[in-house]
C-alpha cells in the first residue's frame, strides 16, 4: 500500500495539519487530529469489485485506513455478519431490521478489536515495543490479545471496580492490568500523564488518530452487506461518542468515491440513563456535553462521563436527523433478553442499550414503523454475565425418570411455557 493514501493528520476544528506520528491533539486549539486522506488517489485505485476480491475481513478497505504498509496485527478482524433480524423487527415495531454482530469479532467478541488493529498495525510502523491503553473492558481485552500475538508489552488500566469476566479476559494474554480506584475518566487522565513521561503507544491517547478510523469499517461492511446502499437509521451507542461519529464518516466517505447512491440517512445515538451526558445535550438541543461525575449503570463500557466525541456525536445526529435515547438498568437486561430470544444473540450491557434505546426510538415515531433500521451490537454477552445474576431464574431440576419429566413439562404446558 503507497504513502500517497495517508500522509499526515489534520486538526478537526481548523483544519492545520501534523506529521502521521503519534499526537492527537492541535496545539493551536487544542482540537483533535484525524487521519487526512487523498480520496483521489484512492478513488484511482480502489472499486468496489477490488473490495469484492478480498479476504473476509476489515482490511479488504485497507486504503482508507491510516496505514503505511500492509497490515501486521489483527489481520483476520472484522466482516462480522449482518444479520436480517425479521423477528426483532417484529418486536420493537418495524418493517425491517439488521443486526450488525460484533459480538462474534476476532479475537476478543468486541467491535474494539477493529481499532485495536489499526492502532497497533500504525503503532508498530512507528517503532512501539510498549502499548497501553485506558479501557472499560472491551479494550483492554483487545490490546492484551492483539499485542500478545504481535510480539508487543502491553499494558492496561482500568476502573477497579471492572466486570470480573472482563478482567480475567484481559489477565490470560499475559498483560499488565492496572486496576485505578476511580472513574473512567481519572484513568484516562492518568494515562495521558503515563504516555507523556515513558513514551508508550496509548491506542486511545496519543495513537487515537488512527485507533478511532477502525470504527469506519462498521459502516463500510454494513452499506457492501446491504447490497452497496446506506441504511435508512443506524442506531449506536455511545461511550465516547467516537463509533456513531465513524460510522457516519464511513457512510459519507463511500458515497463521495461513488460506492454507493447519496441517499438520506439517520444515525441515532443509545446511551445508559446513569451515564447519558451525549444524550442528555441531544434531547435538551445543545452540543454543550455536560460531565457526569460518578456514573451509575450496570452498562461498564459506555461508562464514560466526559466522552472525548460527545460534541461531534451531537453534530453527526442533528446534521441527520438523528435522535438519542438512554435506557435504565432494567430496560436494559430486557435489551438484551429481547435480542437473545427473538435472533439467538447474546449481547453485553451496552447491546442491551442498542436494543432498549431503539425500541424507544421505534415508541416515540423518531423511527417510523414503516422503515428500516441497523442496529451496531459491539460486544458478547459472555462478558458482562454478572448484569444478569438473578434476573434469569434458575434450571429446572428432576430426578432421571420419564415420569418426572412428563409432570414438569405439564406444568409448563399449564403455565403457558413450553409448546409440544
Amino acid at each position: 500500500m503507497a504513502e500517497k493514501f495517508f500522509s499526515k493528520l489534520k486538526c478537526r476544528e481548523c483544519g492545520r495539519t501534523y506529521p502521521a506520528q503519534a499526537i492527537h491533539v492541535c496545539e493551536f486549539d487544542f482540537g483533535p487530529l484525524e487521519a487526512d486522506y487523498d480520496y483521489k488517489a484512492i478513488g484511482s485505485v480502489l472499486t468496489r469489485k477490488l473490495i469484492e476480491s478480498r479476504g473476509d475481513s476489515m482490511w479488504r478497505y485497507r486504503e482508507l485506513l491510516p496505514i503505511e504498509g500492509e497490515p501486521t496485527v489483527g489481520k483476520q478482524v472484522g466482516f462480522t455478519p449482518l444479520v436480517k433480524a425479521d423477528r426483532l423487527a417484529k418486536a420493537i415495531g418495524v418493517k425491517a431490521c439488521y443486526v450488525k454482530n460484533d459480538t462474534v469479532n476476532h479475537p476478543t467478541l468486541s467491535f474494539k478489536d477493529r481499532v485495536v488493529a489499526v492502532a497497533l498495525s500504525r503503532a508498530r510502523e512507528l517503532g512501539f515495543k510498549v502499548v497501553a491503553c485506558a479501557s472499560t473492558g472491551n479494550l483492554a481485552n483487545s490490546v492484551a490479545a492483539n499485542a500478545a500475538s504481535a510480539g508487543l508489552e502491553s499494558w492496561v488500566l482500568i476502573p477497579a471496580d471492572l466486570e470480573q469476566n472482563k478482567v480475567m479476559n484481559s489477565l490470560v494474554y499475559g498483560t499488565n492490568v492496572v486496576g485505578i480506584e476511580g472513574a473512567y475518566d481519572a484513568v484516562n487522565r492518568l494515562c495521558s500523564e503515563i504516555a507523556g513521561k515513558y513514551g508508550w503507544g496509548f491506542v486511545n491517547v496519543n495513537l487515537r488518530p488512527y485507533y478511532a478510523e477502525g470504527s469506519k469499517t462498521v459502516g463500510y461492511e454494513v452499506m457492501e452487506q446491504l447490497g452497496w446502499r446506506i441504511p435508512r437509521h443506524t442506531v449506536v451507542c455511545m461511550a465516547s461518542g467516537s463509533l456513531l461519529t465513524k460510522i457516519d464518516k464511513s457512510y459519507k466517505e463511500f458515497t463521495q468515491l461513488g460506492f454507493v447512491e447519496k441517499s438520506p440517512f439517520v444515525i441515532h445515538g443509545a446511551q445508559a440513563t446513569g451515564c447519558n451526558p451525549i444524550s442528555a445535550a441531544r434531547k435538551g438541543g445543545t452540543d454543550l456535553i455536560r460531565p457526569v461525575p460518578h456514573p451509575k449503570t450496570i452498562a461498564k463500557s459506555l461508562a464514560i462521563g466526559t466522552p472525548a466525541d460527545g460534541y461531534y456525536a451531537v453534530k453527526s445526529m442533528s446534521r441527520t436527523g438523528g435522535w438519542a435515547e438512554d435506557a435504565t438498568d432494567e430496560e436494559i437486561i430486557e435489551g438484551i433478553q429481547l435480542l437473545a430470544e427473538t435472533e439467538g444473540i447474546f449481547a453485553e450491557t451496552a447491546g442491551g442499550v442498542t436494543v432498549a434505546c431503539a425500541k424507544k426510538l421505534v415508541e416515540t415515531g423518531k423511527i417510523p414503523h414503516d422503515e428500516e433500521v441497523v442496529l451496531c451490537i459491539t460486544g458478547h454477552g459472555l462478558k458482562t454475565v454478572e448484569a444478569l445474576s438473578g434476573h434469569l431464574g434458575s434450571p429446572s431440576k428432576i430426578k432421571p425418570s420419564l415420569k418426572d419429566f412428563d409432570a414438569l413439562l405439564s406444568s409448563k404446558l399449564v403455565k403457558g411455557h413450553a409448546k409440544v
